[in-house]
C-alpha cells in the first residue's frame, strides 16, 4: 500500500528499473505521493546495490523476466491502468523487449512514456555509451566550471544525472500527465542529460551573450574568480564559504571579518581579485571554522560552514526544519519541496526486488491463481 499523502497522491507510475537518473526520477515522484511500481530483474540489478537505496525509497517492487512473454504481458496489463512509465535504456531497447512506446500506448492511450537519456533518443550519438560527465562536456558545462589555469572540476554526478536527468524527466512526466487529463492522450517524454544539463546553464549562457562570462573559468564572479565569492580554508583545516556579493552584503564581511580599506575598499575590481583573495584567505584561516560561524553564520555576509555529510544532518538549522530523516539508522535527505497542505508521509525504505510482487499484482487486478501461475513460471519472483 502507498504510504504517501503528498501532491501526487491517486497518480501510478511504472519504472523499469535503472540506475542514476531513472531512480532519482522515481523518487521524487513517490516522495510526492505517487504510487511508483518499480520493475526490477528477478534477483535485483548488481549495479543498483551500490548508493542506491536512498533513490529506491517509497516504492514498490515487482521482480518481473522481462525475456519472457508472460513476463511483458504483465507489464502491459500494469500500463492499462497507469498513468505513466519511465525508462533509461539505450533507444530501441524497450521496443525489442516488447514494451516500447508503441506497445504500451497501445494498450492505454492515455499513458505517458517517459524516456532516460544521456544523448536523447535520436541524432549521431544516441546509441553511444557514456556517463554523467560526457554528457555535462557537450552541453558546456562541465567547460564552465572549475578554477584558473586548472582543468574542469567534476561536480560529482549531480548535473547531468541528477539535475539535468532525472529531476527533468519528473517535471516532464508530472507536465506530460497534466496535458493528458485535458486531452485524453499520452505521449512520448524525451529527456536528454545534454540537454538538460544545458538548461541549468541558462544563465550563464546569457551572460556570454552579453559578454559578462567567457571560456576562462575561474575568472567570474560565481566560479571563483572573486575574493568575495570563495570558499576559504580555517585555521583547524575545515572551510567556510563566503559569498557576499551585494553591496551592503559585502560591507558587513568587512565590518565583521575586520578587512583593512586599504586592501578591501573597492569590491567590483577584477584585476585585483586574486590578490585580494590571497589576502582574504590568510586572514580567515586565523580562526577555526566555528570562530567564524559564531561571528557571522545568521548575519548577511551569506556566510556558511562547509558541512561534510557526516555534519550536515546535525546542524541546527536542518534539525530545526527536519531537513533529514533516519531510516534503518542512517540519515537521508527529507522529501522536497514542502506542501503547506499535502504534506509528504513517512520516508519508507527500499524494498528488495520483488518483495511486493504478489501486493502489486493483486492491486492491479489480477486474480490469485494468475498470480500463482506466474510465479510458478518464473515470469514473476516473489521475495
Amino acid at each position: 500500500m502507498n504510504i504517501m499523502t503528498g501532491p501526487l497522491h491517486g497518480l501510478t507510475f511504472i519504472e523499469l528499473a535503472g540506475i542514476g537518473p531513472g531512480p532519482f526520477c522515481g523518487m521524487m515522484l513517490a516522495d510526492m505521493g505517487a504510487t511508483v511500481i518499480r520493475i526490477d530483474r528477478p534477483g535485483g540489478n548488481p549495479h543498483s546495490a551500490i548508493g542506491h537505496t536512498v533513490l529506491f525509497r517509497n516504492r514498490q517492487n515487482l521482480a518481473v523476466d522481462l525475456k519472457s512473454p508472460e513476463g511483458i504481458e504483465t507489464v502491459l496489463k500494469l500500463c492499462e491502468t497507469a498513468d505513466g512509465l519511465f525508462e533509461g535504456f539505450r533507444p530501441g531497447v524497450t521496443e525489442r523487449l516488447g514494451v516500447g512506446p508503441e506497445q504500451c500506448l497501445a494498450r492505454n492511450p492515455k499513458l505517458v512514456y517517459g524516456r532516460m537519456t544521456g544523448w536523447g533518443q535520436t541524432g549521431p550519438l544516441a546509441q553511444a555509451a557514456g556517463h554523467d560527465m560526457n554528457y555535462i562536456s557537450l552541453s558546456g558545462a562541465l567547460h564552465a566550471m572549475g578554477r584558473e589555469g586548472e582543468k574542469p572540476a567534476i561536480p560529482l554526478n549531480l548535473v547531468g544525472d541528477f539535475g539535468g536527468g532525472g529531476m527533468m524527466l519528473a517535471f516532464g512526466m508530472v507536465c506530460a500527465v497534466l496535458e493528458a487529463q485535458r486531452s485524453g492522450k499520452g505521449q512520448v517524454v524525451d529527456s536528454s542529460m545534454v540537454e538538460g544539463s544545458a538548461a541549468l546553464m541558462a544563465m550563464f549562457y546569457g551572460l556570454k551573450s552579453q559578454g559578462m562570462f567567457t571560456d576562462n573559468r575561474g575568472t567570474h564572479m560565481l566560479d571563483s574568480g572573486a575574493h568575495f565569492y570563495e570558499v576559504y580554508e580555517t585555521a583547524d583545516g575545515k572551510y567556510v564559504s563566503i559569498g557576499s556579493i551585494e553591496p551592503q552584503f559585502y560591507a558587513q564581511l568587512c565590518q565583521l571579518a575586520e578587512l583593512p580599506p586599504e586592501d578591501f575598499g573597492h569590491q567590483i575590481n577584477p584585476p585585483k581579485w586574486p590578490e585580494m583573495k590571497q589576502k582574504l584567505a590568510a586572514i580567515i584561516k586565523q580562526k577555526t571554522r566555528d570562530e567564524w560561524s559564531a561571528l557571522m553564520e545568521g548575519t548577511d555576509v551569506c556566510f556558511a560552514p562547509v558541512l561534510s555529510l557526516e555534519e550536515a544532518p546535525s546542524h541546527p538549522h536542518n534539525v530545526a526544519r527536519e531537513s533529514f530523516v533516519t531510516v534503518n539508522g542512517a540519515a537521508q535527505p527529507a522529501p522536497t519541496p514542502r506542501f503547506s497542505r499535502t504534506a509528504a508521509g513517512k520516508v519508507k525504505p527500499a524494498s528488495t526486488a520483488g518483495a511486493d510482487s504478489r501486493a502489486v499484482l493483486s492491486q492491479a487486478g489480477f486474480s490469485d491463481s494468475d498470480i500463482d501461475r506466474l510465479i510458478a513460471s518464473g515470469a514473476v519472483k516473489q521475495d
